[in-house]
Parts: C-alpha cells; structure tokens; sequence
C-alpha cells in the first residue's frame, strides 16, 4: 500500500498513491485542509501555486516504456490525476479516485464493470438518470437485472431474500433524489457483508457531499460522485467520479482499466476547474446546510399551503436521529461545537436538498415554480445559485407514472437546491411564491 496521511485519524492515500510533497505522512488534517491542499503541491518547475491546466495530449519519451509518468492524455492526466488525489482525500477513508466525463458515464462504467447476466438491488427511489441506465440500457444489452427495494423500510429479512447467487452489487442513494429517504448504511453494509454472496455496497453520495456524510466509514464498498453538483459547485462542469478504499486495490486496478478503455474521462480544463470548486467545498456546505434548514423551517409554518416539508435535518423529520448519527465526523463536529442551541433546536443542517408538497396538485407546484424570482427553474442541483423543479415532470420523467405514484413523486412535488445566497433573500423570495400560490386557491 501507498504512503498514506491520517484523514480525522484514518490512514488515507492522496489518490492515486502519489503523496503531496507539501504534507507530513501522518499529519491529521482537518477536511478543508485537505480541499486546499491534497493534490495542489507548487509546480516544481515554475512555483505557481496553483497547478497549471495541462492540455497535451501525449508525453515525450526519453526511451521506450521510459517516461515520467504520463504516456497519452486518455490514460492519464496531471490535472485529473492531481484531482483524483483531492478526492480521494475528501472522501474519509478513500484511498483511490477515478474521475469521468459525467455522473453516467461514472454509472455506466460501475455496471458494465459487473459483466453480463449480473443481478442488482437498487433502492427503488433512484435517480431517474440510473433508473433510465439500468432497465433501458444495462439490462437489455448486458442482460443485467435489477431488483428495486424499498431499502429505507424493508427489514434485515426481506433485504436477504432480494439478494442472489449473482448479485454483485447494491446500489443506494441517501438520502434519496427526490423524496430524501434515508437508508441505514452501517445496518446494510454489515447484512450484504454477510452474506455468502458478497455483493458490493455503492453509494451515491452526491446530496450529502463528502462534507456532510462518509459512506466508506459506515462500510461502503464504493462512494460515487456526480462531481458537477456540490463537489464542483458551480454549474459549469459536466463529471463524475469514484472512490474507493484501500482493501479495494483489486477493484480499483478493474475499474481504472475500464476508465481507460472506455475513455469517458473528464478534459484536462474540467478537471481543474472542479479541483479549484472542491477548495471551498467545505465553507459552501455550511452555508447550503444552514439556508436549507432555514427554508425549510419557513415552508414548515406554511401550512396553508404546504402540505409536508421532507428536509431530514428537521428536528421533526421521523428519521431525523439517523440522519444525525449518519454524519460524517468533521460535520458532526462542526454542528455540535459551532452550532448555538436555538438552531439545534429546530434540527441541523443536513445539506441543502430538500422537497416538499405543495397543497393542491400540479398547477399549484407550476404557480410556484414560475413564481420564484431568486430559485431558478432547472434541473441539476449543487451550485452555489438556487434552484427549484418538478421532479414528475423534469428529473424523474424517464421513470413510469405508476412507479412514480409509489414512489410519491406526485404532480405536487417540489424539490429545491438551496444556494448560498443571503438567507433572507432566500426567504423573502419563497414566502411572496407560496403567497401567489395561497392567493390562486
């Protein structure tokens, strides 16, 4: 294994195993030292601070198989591979990142790693985009099955029952795209771990971000990124990206082949640009978390014409307890020592996803939507700007209107990223939307 650094007192390689020269091994470092620092050593030929964009896409060779490191651009990157050390190092208890073009072409990778003829369990409130990948693409042209549960309620009995001979993967989402349930991560990893099957636990961890959760702690086999959300921030990068931790070297070597095989690998320019967004990933959670709980608490009293806020960092969110215990530990610090007591006593922050059910149907959530003048109306999420959409109709439309009424992605269905703008304005803003609502009934 690769010379680490203690990460919140977690042995931790800087990414691909190449150590920032800048850093001590063993130093404990907190998590927005990291950001800054793991994987943006000073360029040694020239001293800049920040690392330059390298847009080559081959390297000289001093003789054959003799170079330093890099051979063609697909195979290998300074900027990605410097950014994959920065996550790898964001991620707790990561040791290994792989970046991609795109959060599906990370999706797609991850499954047609499985071969063919593989079985999945999915929890059933997924993505509409992963939905899409695994009944429209992985299963009739990898003959890969997935069975989706209900994994937030189903009982240690049932998630047993679900898994085969063949299932070489759970794949899970918490909180959940759009309705934000919660999966116990720690109770799952140690029933699949279990079981003679073994199937590998993947979460997708693009709500909560690095900052606010740590899967790889609670026991998953690999966290996944959509990296153009929280982790890049501002809306103008398309990626994705794994991690994985150390006792998954193999799993690593498999995928980093597929990585380049494939070829969906992120631009040079992309990769730093989301390297220079993670450096404040830390200071723009904070400020996603306490808006969100703010707003939240705003729609709460609404209820005129809000009929259920889902914002599991409520303090009267029914599954408010585990999402507390599912924080990672530099947020879990930073909530109980930075936090005065009139905030814990309405909850926490929780990051800044959050959904709600407007009264009425879907033209009352439409009202809303076009009512806004600070939440854009869009899809995506994570930037440091607000937006506001309808799931049914945007997001999850690639899903069936009848999964869709299980799921409780109804018309009324609202989801909403809240941005790091003034609090107040944020506030301002959906009060005078959910008034013109109020006033159409």
């Amino acid at each position: 294994m690769s010379p680490s650094l203690a990460v919140n007192g977690h042995p931790q390689t800087t990414g691909s195993g190449v150590p920032n020269k800048n850093l001590k091994h063993g130093e404990l470092l907190g998590f927005g030292t990291r950001a800054i620092h793991v994987g943006s050593a000073a360029n040694k030929e020239t001293g800049a601070v920040i690392p330059p964009i390298s847009l080559s896409t081959t390297y000289k060779q001093d003789a054959i198989g003799v170079h330093q490191g890099f051979e063609y651009s697909r195979s290998g990157n300074p900027n990605r591979d410097a950014f994959e050390q920065t996550l790898a190092s964001l991620e707790a208890g990561g040791a290994y990142a792989l970046a991609f073009a795109s959060g599906s072409a990370t999706t797609a990778t991850v499954l047609q790693s499985l071969g063919p003829d593989a079985h999945i369990v999915s929890v059933n409130d997924v993505y509409g985009g992963t939905f899409r990948y695994m009944t429209k693409v992985a299963g009739p042209m990898q003959g890969v099955e997935t069975t989706f549960l209900d994994l937030e309620n189903a009982d240690d009995k049932t998630i047993l029952r679900a898994i085969r001979p063949n299932t070489k993967l759970v794949w899970v989402e918490s909180p959940t795209n759009p309705t934000l349930r919660l999966i116990d991560i720690l109770r799952l990893s140690s029933l699949l771990h279990s079981h003679p099957a073994a199937p590998l636990l993947l979460v997708d961890n693009t709500f909560l971000s690095p900052f606010y959760t740590s899967p790889l702690l609670l026991g998953a086999d690999i966290v996944l990124h959509s990296l153009t959300k929280y982790i890049n921030g501002h809306s103008d990068v398309l990626m994705g990206a794994l991690i994985l931790p150390p006792h998954h070297h193999a799993l690593h070597a498999h995928l980093k082949f597929l990585q380049n095989a494939i070829g969906a690998v992120p631009s040079p320019h992309d990769c730093w640009l989301a390297q220079r967004g993670a450096k404040t990933l830390h200071l723009r959670m904070k400020a996603h978390g306490l808006n969100a709980l703010k707003i939240a608490r705003v729609l709460e009293k609404r209820t005129d014409v809000v009929q259920e806020v889902i914002y599991p960092g409520l303090a009267t969110h029914s599954r408010n307890d585990l999402a507390y215990s599912s924080l990672s530990p530099h947020a879990k610090t930073w909530i109980d020592s930075a936090l005065p007591a009139s905030t814990r006593e309405h909850g926490f922050p929780y990051g800044g996803m959050m959904s709600f059910r407007i009264r009425g149907g879907e033209r009352e959530a439409e009202k809303f939507l076009t009512s806004t003048k600070l939440f854009t109306l869009a899809e995506s999420l994570g930037g440091v700007e607000s937006l506001a959409e309808h799931p049914a109709r945007m997001t999850h439309g690639s899903v069936p209107e009848e999964e869709r009424a299980v799921l409780g992605i109804g018309g009324n269905l609202v989801r909403l990223s809240v941005g790091v703008e003034e609090v107040e304005d944020l506030i301002q803003d959906v009060t005078q939307a959910l008034d013109v609502v109020a006033e159409s009934f």
